[in-house]
């Protein structure tokens, strides 16, 4: 059992959408947070056939219900048409909801009722590392960190399970795309262009469609919450900044699987991209679950000078780095982002033993680096 960073506090006084990726912990999470709360699961086939037969028995059933109380809506994408009562219910008997569900494209591609502004959205992320005791990072790297994959030694039989029903259930039981083929093999392409600027075009030529319907493939990896853009930091100083959007998937276990790693060994490529696409999904997770919510972004000018990752309005520039020594010649995206930012923080998260300065740029050894974060230490 982990202790998940996400408390849903905005669910003490509103109503709220809980959107996550499949297996991410939404369910757990909401029968841990709100044990007493009455609780709609829609993946049962009783519960699904009934009121998707009739919503209107929603309403029939809440009206009996108390003063600002609190009910619980498990995979409300299935059945758009219980947001109007829902709407109802909030509007004339003053209910509370929580209303959870792995893909918000169906309720907006039907045109459903999004309750107009009455809702807080929140989002739950795979585990992070505050959240694991005895963190393995290792196990992380390879496994990704969806709770039934990260706890296993070996996470291969599920990773590919897992790609499967997302394929059967979220693309074509949805009819999201005609071609299932195709979209199967962009899942691969998108898996080698992991961490890349993205160039349609190249893409589209590997899979034989147009660059617009790739455009459209990564939509719905959005929309499902498989994947996410990471865009460029686009304040221009000096230097003239790449405008492209870096894709990446929301757990690195799935990159892996596409990818067909079934180990990964300390120094290779393959560890270093790992690497890399393991801190930024910590720090996009906790851009996300903070208070503040610091925008993630990247800097790359068209000069080539580059930085991993940067926090907020300029406030913290981190380059990550597998290295297990950190050089001077690591450090050159941070100065050239420091000639334009002089205020920035400027970190390098790598492999090092100990946290040591270096031209004023703080090296920190990764794990380190991942308690101050969570701790509210690093921005």
């Amino acid at each position: 059992m982990y202790t998940r960073y996400l408390t849903l506090k905005d669910a003490k006084d509103d109503t709220v959408f809980l959107w996550g990726a499949r297996q991410t912990g939404k369910s757990t999470l909401l029968k841990n947070l709100f044990p007493g709360s009455r609780y709609y699961d829609l993946l049962k086939g009783e519960q699904f056939e009934r009121l998707n037969r009739r919503p209107d028995i929603l309403r029939e059933e809440l009206l009996i219900c108390e003063d600002n109380e609190l009910i619980i809506i498990d995979e409300v994408q299935k059945i758009p048409q219980l947001l109007d009562e829902v709407h109802w219910l909030i509007t004339n008997k003053n209910l509370r909801f929580i209303l959870c569900g792995s893909s918000a494209r169906k309720l907006k591609r039907s045109g459903a009722n999004l309750l107009g502004g009455r809702a807080v959205r929140n989002v739950l992320y795979p585990l992070v590392s505050t959240e694991i005791p005895d963190f393995d990072m290792d196990k992380a790297l390879i496994n990704g960190m969806l709770p039934r994959h990260y706890q296993v030694k070996n996470a291969a039989k599920r990773l590919q399970a897992y790609i499967g029903d997302y394929l059967q259930e979220e693309i074509r039981a949805e009819a999201l795309t005609r071609n299932l083929s195709t979209f199967g093999r962009f899942l691969e392409i998108a898996a080698i262009s992991c961490g890349e600027m993205l160039n349609y075009n190249n893409i589209a030529s590997e899979c034989g469609v147009s660059a617009p319907t790739i455009k459209e493939y990564f939509s719905i990896l959005e929309d499902t919450m498989i994947g996410y853009m990471i865009p460029s930091y686009k304040k221009v100083i000096k230097r003239r900044v790449i405008q492209a959007p870096r894709f990446y998937y929301f757990d690195l276990g799935i990159t892996n699987y596409l990818l067909r790693r079934k180990s990964i060994e300390q120094g290779s490529p393959d560890y270093g991209k790992a690497f890399e696409h393991f801190i930024i999904q910590e720090l996009y997770a906790y851009s996300n679950y903070s208070f503040d919510q610091p925008e993630l972004s990247y800097w790359r000018t068209a000069s080539g000078y580059e930085v991993d990752a940067i926090l907020g309005d300029a406030q913290v520039a981190i380059e990550i780095k597998s290295s297990r020594e950190i050089h001077r010649h690591h450090l050159k995206g941070l100065k050239a982002f420091e000639e334009e930012h002089p205020n920035a923080r400027r970190i390098v998260v790598s492999n090092d033993q100990n946290k040591r300065i270096m031209s004023d740029i703080e090296i920190f050894p990764v794990l380190e680096f991942l308690s101050e974060l969570w701790n509210g230490a690093i921005i």
